[in-house]
């Protein structure tokens, strides 16, 4: 099982320690991690205007990684109806999309 990490953080220190958090919580669980990794800056803005999160969703499909990780589902959408619609996307491409576990079951 390979996966392809995303994260919702500026360049530099902070979205190096947020990868950090998903490859060791991917090891942990046994996954590999795939060779790019994905980002977007900030809150997280409308799906339309996410190149990071667009371009994790194509590499999975095509067959890169099996799923994309990220550390808490508000990194992919707060609104219930986009996520479903996230989430049927990702279906029709066999993708999988998981998160780090919350509270004091994080790695």
């Amino acid at each position: 099982m390979r996966v392809a990490a995303y994260v919702v953080t500026p360049p530099g220190e902070e979205r190096q320690a947020d990868l950090k958090l998903v490859s060791r919580y991917a090891l942990l669980l046994g996954w590999g991690l795939a060779s790019s990794t994905f980002a977007d800056v900030g809150e997280p803005p409308p799906l339309a205007q996410r190149p990071g999160f667009q371009a994790a969703c194509r590499y999975a499909a095509q067959g890169y990684a099996h799923g994309i990780l990220a550390i808490a589902r508000p990194a992919i959408a707060t609104d219930n109806d986009t996520y479903a619609r996230v989430l049927e996307h990702l279906f029709h491409h066999s993708v999988f999309l998981d998160y780090l576990p919350s509270g004091e079951a994080a790695p």
